[in-house]
């Protein structure tokens, strides 16, 4: 055993091993078979801002051991969205690190120096049974309602047997003696554990005939060779944690602390479904969604904080995170309300100097792509417009597309007015247009949105004749081409429906040459 613990070390390479780093290491390991969702996403944020509130280490790495599942890119692109979500790993496939590589499939020799020295203590045995006894073995304890497992026929098998097996090429995998006798650890979600897998399970395949191994050897060499301090995933994986533990112990080494995170549950209580892929990051990115909503709303839903909060930041959720504070209960998951974590990050962005200037940038490709050629007025992309729309807005959008919907295309394009437009708001609309374009050419640039709304009243005490409603409803016609449709909707306007507060807002009230350029194209119909 010795011996071969030493060649094991020298084929894990010269970083590796337990090492000198300060603070806690931990790892996310997912499998590449496809995209990144919202479970694996929590998995990572929890390692992530324990390890940055401790001042440690977050590592991903690919556990492909699975190749027929492996999806080509998908390694790729969960580093990719770990980017995109703001938790970044420090060593990874693409950024490296000194205990490297963190592709499980560019680690087989050190899998299979493990084996070999579980081999050579005898804590394993190589396993000649086929496929075929394996499948009878399974359909036989179905039948008699057992849960199938493998009788722990090869673990007898003489070593002349074995020397014999060998010499005929025959097939073998390598499983691990499950012994009783299992000491109990204590979780840091669950608490003291103690899981008898002897008894209730067949010795573990670790070595696949293939070479690769299976989870359970490489997780446990991976971990150890990497310095992992402590395990946060998945409650799935807590009854393996007896097994896990097993193997440390058959190695020599001193294992990690264990904490199990509870399921995330859909807000009925059921399994998120992968199969609409309504749960994939991509499909958030492509929605429009700020990754601080996606952090916000999976951790908002569990536990590991003294309490509920909307709209916490990633820096909040470091120094506000507590691992005694997750609690073994699911987690659900109201997805109805991403919105609304959308708005009010989207709302701090605006009002963050720095980050509203890259929405502005969006913003202003948004515009070009809904609206291409329709857009005539090149004023509306300059970036003190759009960002004045931005400020306008803000608190009232849960998206930033939501500014280019139909909504708001007046605010990118200029209206198109029927002269029967015009007439369905008075006979007289010739008149009170040139009574509302004169009011504004001479504010000029005075001009507000609140001095407009008192200057119109004003106007329409002087006149007697000429109805507020009118002014409103042309104001509202010139700007965004939309019409007033019923008699109540305009008294509506006339009671308290200044101008801005039916959903025809100017972003840029201070401009009286884009105010009046468009009451005077409309009065042109």
């Amino acid at each position: 055993m010795a011996r071969a613990l030493r060649a094991l070390r020298g084929a894990a390479g010269a970083g590796s091993g337990p090492g000198p780093e300060r603070g806690p290491r931990v790892r996310f390991g997912p499998s590449p078979t496809g995209f990144l969702h919202l479970g694996g996403l929590r998995t990572a944020l929890y390692n992530y801002i324990f390890a940055k509130k401790h001042q440690g280490t977050f590592i991903l790495r690919v556990e492909d051991t699975d190749q027929n599942r492996v999806v080509p890119g998908a390694a790729e692109g969960i580093e990719d969205m770990l980017d995109w979500a703001g938790i970044p790993p420090d060593e990874s496939p693409c950024r490296g690190g000194p205990r490297g590589p963190y592709v499980q499939s560019l680690r087989l020799e050190l899998y299979r120096g493990a084996s070999a020295a579980l081999l050579e203590s005898g804590a394993a045995y190589r396993c000649f049974c086929t496929p075929q006894r394996l499948e009878l073995l399974r359909r036989e304890a179905l039948r008699c309602q057992h849960t199938p497992r493998y009788d722990n026929r090869c673990r007898h098998l003489t070593p002349v047997e074995v020397a014999q097996k060998l010499s005929q090429g025959l097939d073998y995998v390598v499983r691990f003696r499950l012994e009783k006798g299992v000491e109990p650890f204590q979780d840091l979600v669950y608490g003291w554990n103690k899981h008898e897998v002897a008894e209730v399970e067949g010795d573990p395949v670790i070595l696949k005939g293939d070479g690769f191994p299976t989870y359970h050897l490489a997780n446990v060499v991976d971990d150890h060779y990497m310095g992992i301090t402590h395990v946060l995933r998945g409650t799935e994986w807590l009854t393996s944690t007896s097994k896990h533990l097993l193997l440390y112990k058959a190695f020599g080494w001193e294992p990690p602390q264990f904490g199990h995170l509870p399921l995330l549950l859909n807000k009925d209580g059921g399994k998120l479904s992968k199969r609409q892929g309504d749960i994939f990051l991509e499909r958030f990115v492509r929605d429009g969604f700020l990754p601080e909503a996606l952090l916000d709303i999976v951790t908002n839903c569990g536990s590991g904080f003294t309490e509920k909060q909307m709209g916490r930041t990633l820096e909040e959720l470091i120094s506000q995170f507590e691992i005694g504070r997750i609690t073994t209960h699911s987690a659900l998951l109201d997805l109805e309300m991403l919105p609304e974590f959308n708005r009010i990050h989207l709302t701090r962005h605006i009002e963050n100097e720095r980050l509203r200037q890259r929405l502005v940038r969006e913003l202003q490709e948004l515009v070009k792509h809904i609206y291409g050629d329709q857009q005539v007025d090149p004023e509306v992309l300059e970036k003190e417009y759009v960002e004045r729309v931005l400020l306008l807005r803000k608190g009232h959008i849960s998206l930033l597309k939501n500014l280019v919907s139909s909504d708001y295309s007046y605010l990118w394009v200029r209206p198109s007015v029927s002269r029967q437009q015009l007439q369905m708001i008075s006979a007289e609309v010739d008149e009170i247009g040139k009574l509302v374009l004169g009011l504004v050419t001479r504010q000029a640039a005075a001009l507000t949105v609140e001095e407009l709304n008192k200057d119109l009243r004003n106007l329409q005490k002087q006149t007697r004749e000429t109805k507020y409603s009118s002014m409103m409803q042309l104001l509202r016609l010139a700007l965004s081409g939309q019409q007033v449709q019923t008699r109540a909707r305009a008294e509506r306007c006339r009671d308290d429906g200044d101008f801005g507060s039916q959903g025809t807002e100017w972003p840029d009230p201070q401009s009286a040459v884009q105010l009046s350029g468009r009451i005077h194209r409309a009065l042109s119909s």
